[in-house]
């Protein structure tokens, strides 16, 4: 995204000084924010819509990488022009942002540790279908994901996801590949059209809005400051790897968009929605191209869905642990103390790595309760619009300097990107059965 606000250094930052130009080598916290919002649904989602509409709404998926990347850019520029962290930003406007996040982190956090240990064990059964049943193969992601984030420090994380990262970018730009784009049909995708379909105008918000927009985007801003990133002088390499996320994340989701063009939309094959839906594409591989290649595809899977795991079992306690200590009564919370580690050493940290891990196991066993899905589903529908929206408040008022508030792209960006998360959060909520509820 442009750079609407300025580049001015303010004081240097606590671990390293801030290098002068932005450079490749420094690109981190970007990687792991798009490692962790693509999951293995948002890959669904994407085949999906190539199966539905073929290379129609390519450029809605180009657009929903845009709008990602204002978001993450005004987290990430809030917590390096402030030194604060963004949940001391949303405390600030008011005592409703702390009960907002309290109930989603509790609620979110229980429903969605079992999905990402189910959709961790889908790939891993399919590729050792005699070793153990799917639960015990979801337990066993759940307990190495919180031993991985409990004894490893952020570099280390860093590290082990870009490694993951480069495993899906070699499993779907080779898929791309080999299902032989379309390159005309392709290059039509990028105009603007909706397909002559009903719900159309629906479906093609529900693309932008889908791939990668998650509360990860929310704890960018933690991940930056655990990089070591805690002043302006590291404003302009935050730009450049927050672009490097979402180019990246555009990668993976124009490749799935091709693939679902070229081998469901050609030949009529609908998949199911959902985690399941990527199982049947690795059956669809293994008829049309061999078992090397589903078996290849399905080490991608796993590496989409695993990342997406530890990413939340590192950011989301990471942002649980600033909630505790801004609750506790220490004063500001400061870019400073992530950076130092001491977040991640912290009990708050520990505690929500249980919660994400053991409570969620017993779902796995006895079935997702149906109210609770309503809630998180309504929860996490709400919570862009509130990222979205808390921005635009942060980011042109006097809590921010005046030097590093949005201009006028940034505002039309987060704007864009608030209304579009309340249409899709009225939908989501409109759609919920709650005579079933009550």
């Amino acid at each position: 995204m442009a750079d609407t606000t300025g580049n001015t250094t303010d004081h240097e930052a606590t671990h390293q000084p801030p290098p002068r130009k932005a450079s490749w080598k420094y690109i981190g916290p970007g990687i792991v924010v798009a490692a962790t919002g693509v999951g293995a649904g948002d890959l669904v989602a994407t085949l999906i819509a190539g199966s539905n509409f073929g290379y129609t709404l390519l450029w809605a998926a180009i657009i929903g990488c845009l709008v990602k990347i204002s978001l993450a850019e005004a987290a990430g520029r809030w917590h390096l022009s402030t030194g604060r962290t963004l949940f001391d930003g949303w405390a600030s406007l008011g005592r409703w942002t702390t009960w907002f996040f309290a109930v989603y982190v509790v609620v979110w956090g229980f429903v969605y540790g079992a999905a990402a240990m189910s959709s961790s064990a889908l790939p891993l059964q399919a590729l050792f279908p005699d070793v153990m049943d799917l639960k015990w193969w979801g337990i066993a992601c759940g307990l190495v994901g919180l031993v991985f984030v409990w004894f490893n420090k952020y570099a280390v994380f860093e590290k082990v996801m870009t490694v993951l990262v480069g495993v899906m970018f070699v499993v779907t730009v080779y898929l791309a590949i080999r299902v032989t784009p379309n390159i005309p049909d392709a290059f039509a995708g990028l105009l603007p059209v909706l397909p002559d379909e009903k719900d159309s105008i629906l479906n093609t918000l529900g693309l932008i809005g889908g791939v990668g927009g998650t509360i990860t985007l929310a704890a960018y801003g933690y991940w930056v400051n655990a990089k070591g990133w805690t002043d302006t002088g590291w404003m302009k390499v935050m730009r450049l790897d927050n672009r490097v996320a979402y180019a990246t994340t555009g990668i993976f989701v124009i490749a799935m968009l091709f693939v679902g063009a070229e081998l469901l939309h050609s030949a009529n094959v609908a998949i199911a929605s959902g985690d399941k839906g990527l199982i049947q594409l690795g059956d669809i591989l293994e008829d049309e191209y061999g078992a090397a290649t589903a078996k290849f595809f399905l080490i991608g899977f796993f590496a989409t869905s695993f990342t997406s795991l530890i990413g939340v079992w590192h950011g989301v306690s990471l942002m649980f642990a600033d909630f505790v200590a801004r609750l506790s009564g220490k004063g500001r919370a400061k870019g400073e103390e992530v950076a130092s580690g001491e977040r991640e050493r912290s009990w708050p940290f520990r505690a929500y790595l249980l919660w994400l891990t053991f409570p969620p196991m017993i779902l796995l066993f006895e079935g997702q309760p149906f109210r609770l899905i309503i809630i998180y589903g309504v929860l996490g529908a709400a919570f862009l619009p509130f990222l979205a929206g808390t921005l635009i408040w942060l980011l042109n008022s006097s809590r921010t300097p005046r030097q590093w508030r949005n201009g006028p792209l940034s505002n039309v960006m987060l704007a864009v990107a608030g209304l579009l998360f309340l249409v899709l959060c009225v939908k989501q909520i409109w759609d919920q059965p709650w005579g079933e509820f009550f």
